[in-house]
């Protein structure tokens, strides 16, 4: 069974910047995309960013310019870089790796943005 596990979370001033990782336990196949997600307390899960198996990324609006999503194959992790942090980026962030048979999630790095 595969594990994904976060870190990389914290409390830091609005502003500042945050690199999250998503490391996976073991090899993975077929993947389809990588994912990032976040939810804020009370508020539903959201999408913030993805990359796809060929590359492409996309982004939600609320993250655009200050967000980058990024692998690395031989690690078999995936980054999340946060820039000009705002309070509202307050949540727990996820990490989501979906393939052909299989939709793996990490357990979540809370990030707290102070104003």
């Amino acid at each position: 069974q595969v594990q994904l596990v976060e870190s990389g979370g914290g409390s830091v001033q609005a502003g500042e910047s945050l690199r999250l990782s998503c490391a996976a336990s073991g090899s993975i196949v077929s993947i389809i995309a990588m994912d990032w997600y976040r939810q804020a307390p009370g508020k539903q899960r959201e999408l913030v960013a993805t990359l796809t198996s060929g590359g492409s990324a996309a982004y939600a609006d609320s993250v655009k310019g200050r967000f980058t999503i990024s692998r690395d194959n031989a690690k078999m992790t995936v980054y999340l870089q946060i820039g000009s942090l705002k309070p509202e980026d307050t949540a727990i962030y996820y990490c989501r790796i979906q393939g052909s048979w299989y939709d793996y999630w990490g357990q979540g790095t809370q990030v707290t943005v102070s104003s």
